[in-house]
């Protein structure tokens, strides 16, 4: 009686855990929709700024404009509360506060020099190395598994770090370093 109890038991409690994990993975699902969609509108926009004269170049350039700029404009809704949720996994952000501050305004120069083809060596120099340093902070906390808001576009939208913040910056450094070789 007692073994066919604790295996009821056992049962219940893991059922109970797949429900809470499939809950969970669709609440963290609903949270992303939002930056789903803007990566499909900076997606669309860099493609029909080219729909007549195809260029994978000037695609990636405007692509990677558009992305700093729109991502830049959600940090800076909120300008005093990002850097306190940048600082939690960026390691610049973390030794020195001022740099969550001045990041935003960062992005969007970055942005502005790719759409408009300014110092463009100087920007793929400055995204690798700036995403490059904020990506070791993300790859930290998702082995960490700290559960943390990641402030890609803020703290406007509340979004959870997930791998899609490691595959965005991942996809910029890649395209930087293949535009900059």
């Amino acid at each position: 009686l007692s073994d066919k109890y604790v295996l009821t038991e056992i049962t219940h409690e893991n059922k109970s855990s797949l429900d809470n994990n499939s809950t969970n993975q669709s609440k963290k699902i609903k949270q992303l929709i939002p930056l789903g969609i803007i990566l499909l509108y900076i997606i669309i926009g860099s493609s029909l700024m080219h729909f007549n004269n195809w260029n994978l170049d000037a695609f990636m350039f405007d692509f990677m404009g558009l992305f700093f700029v729109v991502f830049s404009f959600f940090k800076m809704l909120d300008l005093k509360g990002f850097p306190d949720s940048f600082k939690m996994y960026d390691p610049i952000a973390k030794r020195f506060p001022f740099y969550g501050w001045i990041y935003p305004f960062i992005e969007t120069a970055l942005g502005l020099m790719f759409l408009i083809r300014f110092e463009i060596k100087i920007a793929l120099i400055f995204t690798i190395i700036i995403l490059g340093i904020t990506t070791i902070g993300v790859v930290k906390t998702l082995f960490d598994k700290t559960p943390i808001q990641c402030a890609c576009l803020g703290t406007v939208l509340n979004l959870p770090m997930t791998e899609v913040t490691l595959i965005e910056n991942s996809i910029m450094i890649i395209m930087a370093l293949y535009m900059l070789f």
